[in-house]
């Protein structure tokens, strides 16, 4: 998980809250420090104070999306019945809420578009987060004694994007119950 930043003033996090949303419904280039301080309320210094420089904000931003899309599958996890079946769907399953107020698509696969440096902080957060949702994938195959766990979370991947990205530029409401019907399906095919 991204690690948890430091205690942010009043201040940073109201510029955190700011940036996070013009970044994801502007686009991050779109979106200067002027603006976010601006409407932040906050001087320009304030900004560069608080996170040091755009792209430390733009990270800033990614972690904390990061780590509100951890939290959501973890604790349903955590809630989750039993059935390792079940137990591997849990992240096709919170999507619905996922996606309800995010209709530009995922918020990471945005900002990768955006961020061809793979040094980048942010682009960094990016590949962790899908490889940890790969990672989780697998993890809970294993768990479910599915046959070829790395080939099937691959897959399972794959679906989950592809919902995202459906659901988003095509406006396809059913993407998401599509796309856990297919993973319901691989996984009964990879089961003993």
């Amino acid at each position: 998980m991204s690690p948890e930043p430091p205690p942010l003033t009043r201040g940073a996090r109201r510029i955190l809250e700011v940036a996070s949303e013009l970044f994801y419904w502007r686009g991050i280039h779109a979106v200067g420090v002027d603006t976010i301080a601006a409407e932040s309320g906050v001087t320009k210094r304030t900004l560069y104070d608080r996170f040091g420089s755009k792209d430390n904000l733009v990270a800033a931003y990614l972690a904390a999306r990061d780590r509100r899309w951890r939290e959501l599958v973890t604790a349903r996890l955590e809630a989750a019945s039993p059935d390792p079946v079940a137990r591997v769907l849990v992240p096709f399953d919170v999507l619905p809420g996922w996606l309800a107020p995010a209709t530009r698509g995922c918020g990471f696969v945005n900002a990768f578009a955006e961020l061809p440096d793979p040094e980048h902080p942010g682009r960094r957060i990016v590949v962790a987060e899908k490889a940890w949702l790969r990672d989780l994938f697998h993890d809970l195959l294993v768990e479910a004694g599915a046959r070829d766990p790395d080939v099937l979370a691959a897959q399972l991947l794959t679906l989950h994007e592809g919902a995202i990205v459906t659901h988003a530029v095509a406006g396809d409401t059913r993407a998401v119950a599509g796309a856990r019907s297919a993973a319901e399906a691989l996984l009964a095919a990879a089961r003993p």
